[in-house]
């Protein structure tokens, strides 16, 4: 049987703000990617999205971000390598104690944002994030994988560095003819249809291709699907997600 990882952001309410319906999807998911407080999420919010999980059996990685609260990770920001990857290596120690508290670990760390998207390309940020892994699992002894986008500089240079990397395909963005994502700034880069949403899915993990947006196909493979916790919606299109799969002899389970 096929299977595939079906993760969500989670954890990226702040104080009396609170962001999507976490509970129930960590009934649908199978992977969380906690927000770490630099881009959403605080303490107390950390700490009950990871006990969340770990009662649901959901994994966790660790959505780490630029420090960017105001604008929600989603502003590059030209920060130097060096503190780049120590406030990596801090918001993954961060999530790494809360999560043991509650009797669970972190498997993976999925940048957010901004962030994930430039280290597709920009060698010194990417290099930065692998560091800061790199240096959590030496000397902690962990297996923390890194996921993100298919061909990114970054996974190379983790592969480099024997550190696990993780593919991810996103239900609920339009992609570029290029496998890029198409920015947040263009019409049509949200999908909002579940029905849509979950025939796209089927046909990339089944097919191992998406439809860009400007019609051509592109070549897809994916260890984990992204459905995003703060689409409106998001709890209908994941479950719209995992039946269809499901109907398609899909299983889902957790990539790390």
């Amino acid at each position: 049987m096929a299977t595939v990882d079906l993760n969500a952001d989670m954890g990226e309410s702040f104080g009396s703000w609170k962001m999507g319906d976490d509970e129930s999807l960590l009934g649908i998911v199978t992977s969380a990617n906690v927000a770490c407080g630099f881009h959403a999420g605080d303490a107390v919010v950390m700490g009950g999205t990871c006990k969340a999980a770990a009662e649901h059996g959901v994994c966790i990685g660790a959505h780490v971000s630029y420090r960017d609260l105001a604008g929600f990770g989603r502003n590059f920001i030209d920060v130097d390598p060096g503190r780049l990857r120590d406030e990596v290596i801090y918001q993954l120690s961060a999530l790494r104690g809360i999560a043991a508290i509650h009797g669970a670990s972190v498997r993976y760390v999925k940048p957010h944002g901004a962030l994930y998207n430039t280290i597709v390309h920009h060698e010194a940020q990417a290099k930065a994030v692998v560091d800061a892994i790199g240096a959590v699992n030496s000397a902690t002894g962990a297996d923390v994988a890194i996921l993100g986008l298919p061909g990114a500089f970054v996974l190379d240079l983790a592969e480099q560095q024997g550190i696990r990397t993780l593919r991810e395909a996103f239900a609920d963005r339009a992609y570029n003819p290029d496998g890029t994502l198409v920015s947040r700034r263009q019409e049509g880069s949200v999908l909002h249809d579940p029905d849509e949403v979950a025939e796209r899915v089927v046909a990339l993990v089944t097919q191992g291709s998406v439809t860009a947006i400007d019609g051509t196909e592109v070549a897809i493979k994916a260890d984990s699907v992204c459905v995003h916790g703060d689409t409106p919606g998001a709890v209908a299109m994941a479950t719209a997600v995992r039946d269809r799969l499901a109907a398609a002899g899909v299983e889902l389970r957790a990539a790390a």
